[in-house]
């Protein structure tokens, strides 16, 4: 029996191996099992040469559980270890620069892994003492147990093993008893092991019984040894694509189709990225593309390792150029890593515009499935923009669909303003905006589908890369001024709009959630009596506040509405004539007294001028004081009149009651207030 120390020449080791190498305690088994499966492939490679003459057919790795000796135990019949092996591979983890390394990664001890082969050593970070029973596959060879208790300290001697391959037994430990449970596991072989390439066996398989699950004598293999990504696509079907799918994501909808990676240069890069259908929301699933590296799981926990975009996508992705670990911050500096996104971008750019050149009609039908992703793309990654300006498609509300230069060239006639710039109009909600959206097709225009979550920041982004194209909600004005045209027509004084103003100010709903600045516009006897608008500009800041940080002003700021009162309609006049009969008389009194009152102040106004506020008679300042106390009551006057006929007034208030359901702003009591005025008015 040989006793020795585990060459490394600091103690700090150990610790770093237990607590810090790995993120993840579970990695353990992927460690083992992976070496196994080396193990296997090793023997595999020597018997093609022939340099193995035993029977391989039968290669799998095995792992064991037992409860009451606490135990887990993985075995291969692979290539085996020889004492001289062991004493080199196992017992010699360090040399030249391995104390400097250590020290110079010791806040980043992840990024030892794959550079001392350091993966056998974190069985101990759940055992307090691993075994190693192994045969060497050359000829002669004697078995050899290796025991270590977690010190440097290890037992090395002969052992009993009829066949060639290897042994781990670990003893796991009082803190993690709980991968002594059998769906532990399984759970765990089924995360990182289940694509390995050489059969992994974990238990019997079962069967129900007499209405009781009992183990059959059959094997339980946990893996898929040759999954579809390791195939060439021209092997495969649809038919396999769509199993495999299905092997990944049991309960996932079927996807719209697949990108089938297969790369030898400049890098090794194979893999399948499914298209999901995506909600009308941004749901980044982030765990939906596992990493492999030569079919071993690395990760399932990609951003930062793909671009943002790309992580809606579902599938797998397998590059022996990327390193076997689990440190995302490690893998996302990595130069090999940062070249297979890149490609990855190019790969999915590539595929979609091929779809759209060979199956556009194929295309539109996914759209909407599809449109999600590519707008997040084209707002995260300027390379994939410039591909997908070739496939992006802008859908109106006829359901017809327009490349970006197709749909500049359909409005271009007719939606180009006085100063030429191009108006893109679009709704949000063509149920809601029906009324807007039939006033601007109404006059000859066309009007875009644009309802998710990304629309905003793409129609910002939009703006920004062409300083000639503007995007127009329906409902931020009167279809008249949807589009500025040198179509002048009469427009109030602001001294005619504050008298009419407080009558319909006083019968706009009280809300903290947004305010009505009232406006009057000339919209032809034809057009809407009143009209509910939003403001452009601040709809679209509280949208961003509500998917950015450091907005949230203008997400807390009452959203303002503009309500636009057609001069011309036949019942808004209706109202200016019941305004004129019942305060005529007493609005022209205010008028006349207003108007003596402001050329008396202006008189006073004259006098004052060119003097210094010293030189100012106070009489003269007391005048001025005491006229301008009188315009300003003589205006309150005038507004409580007017406010107090407005609320009187059923009329009006039915008319911006009926503005405000054409918005679906009108509910709970107000509804039931405008249902009952409805009957009345109707008698």
């Amino acid at each position: 029996m040989q006793k020795g120390k585990i060459g490394v020449s600091s103690d700090n080791l150990f610790p770093i191996i237990k607590k810090f190498l790995y993120s993840d305690h579970d990695i353990f088994l992927r460690e083992i099992v992976s070496n196994a499966v080396d193990a296997t492939q090793k023997l595999r490679t020597l018997a093609g040469r022939g340099e193995y003459s035993g029977d391989i057919s039968n290669a799998k790795v095995r792992v064991t559980i037992d409860k009451e000796a606490k135990t887990i135990t993985v075995s291969d019949n692979g290539i085996g270890m020889t004492a001289e092996e062991v004493e080199k591979y196992i017992n010699q983890i360090a040399f030249s620069g391995a104390e400097e390394f250590l020290e110079k990664y010791k806040n980043d001890a992840n990024a030892i892994i794959g550079h001392f082969g350091l993966g056998f050593y974190s069985s101990f970070m759940v055992s307090n003492q691993v075994d190693i029973i192994s045969r060497s596959y050359r000829e002669g060879a004697t078995a050899i147990r290796w025991e270590c208790d977690g010190s440097p300290e290890y037992t090395l001697g002969e052992a009993e093993r009829a066949e060639v391959g290897t042994d781990i037994v670990m003893h796991i430990n009082a803190d993690s008893e709980e991968f002594l449970e059998k769906s532990r596991i399984s759970d765990m072989l089924n995360k990182y092991c289940k694509f390995l390439p050489v059969p992994v066996v974990f238990g019997k398989k079962t069967t129900w019984k007499d209405g009781k699950e009992v183990e059959t004598e059959e094997d339980n293999q946990i893996n898929d040894v040759a999954p579809a990504w390791t195939k060439k696509p021209v092997d495969l079907t649809e038919d396999d694509y769509s199993a495999f799918y299905r092997q990944l994501y049991p309960m996932a909808e079927d996807p719209l189709f697949n990108i089938h990676l297969n790369v030898d240069y400049p890098f090794n890069l194979t893999g399948i990225l499914y298209f999901p259908k995506l909600k009308n929301t941004i749901e980044v699933q982030k765990n939906k593309i596992q990493l492999y590296s030569n079919q071993v799981f690395v990760t399932d926990s990609v951003e930062g390792i793909v671009p943002e975009f790309l992580t809606l996508l579902h599938g797998v992705l397998d590059s022996p150029d990327i390193p076997l670990n689990v440190s995302r911050s490690y893998l996302q500096s990595d130069s090999n890593v940062k070249k297979i996104s890149s490609h990855i971008t190019k790969k999915v750019g590539d595929r979609l515009a091929q779809l759209f050149a060979e199956k556009r009609e194929d295309f539109e039908a996914k759209w909407d499935d599809l449109r999600l992703f590519i707008e997040y793309g084209m707002l995260t990654e300027e390379k994939f923009y410039e591909k997908a300006e070739k496939f992006f498609l802008f859908k109106n509300t006829d359901g017809k669909y327009f490349t970006l230069e197709e749909y500049e060239n359909l409005i271009k006639p007719e939606q180009t303003d006085k100063e030429n710039n191009l108006v893109y109009l679009y709704t949000s909600n063509q149920e809601e905006q029906f009324s807007f959206v039939q006033a601007a097709k109404n006059k000859g225009y066309d009007v875009l589908v644009m309802n998710n979550v990304l629309a905003t920041p793409l129609i910002n982004k939009l703006e920004q890369k062409y300083s000639n194209k503007r995007f127009v909600r329906v409902d931020s004005d009167v279809v008249e001024h949807l589009i500025a045209k040198d179509e002048p027509k009469h427009e109030l004084s602001w001294e005619e709009k504050n008298e009419l103003s407080p009558i319909f100010k006083a019968v706009c709903p009280e809300t903290k959630d947004y305010g009505f600045i009232v406006d009057f516009k000339d919209l032809g006897e034809t057009g809407s009596p009143v009209v509910v608008t939003r403001n452009e500009f601040m709809r679209r800041m509280k949208d961003m506040s509500q998917m950015q940080g450091g907005m949230s002003f203008y997400g807390d700021l009452p959203e303002n509405m503009n309500l636009v009162v057609n001069t011309s309609h036949p019942l808004v006049k209706k109202i200016f004539e019941e305004r004129d009969a019942v305060l005529g008389t007493e609005l022209e009194t205010i008028k006349n007294d207003l108007q003596a009152k402001t050329a008396e102040k202006e008189e006073v106004e004259k006098s004052k001028k060119d003097k210094k506020e010293d030189e100012i008679p106070s009489e003269v300042k007391e005048k001025a004081d005491a006229l301008e106390s009188a315009i300003t009551a003589l205006q309150d006057e005038r507004k409580a009149k007017l406010t107090t006929f407005g609320k009187e007034n059923k009329l009006a208030k039915q008319l911006v009651d009926l503005a405000l359901l054409a918005n679906g702003m009108l509910k709970g009591e107000d509804l039931d207030r405008f249902v009952k005025r409805s009957f009345e008015l109707i008698k």
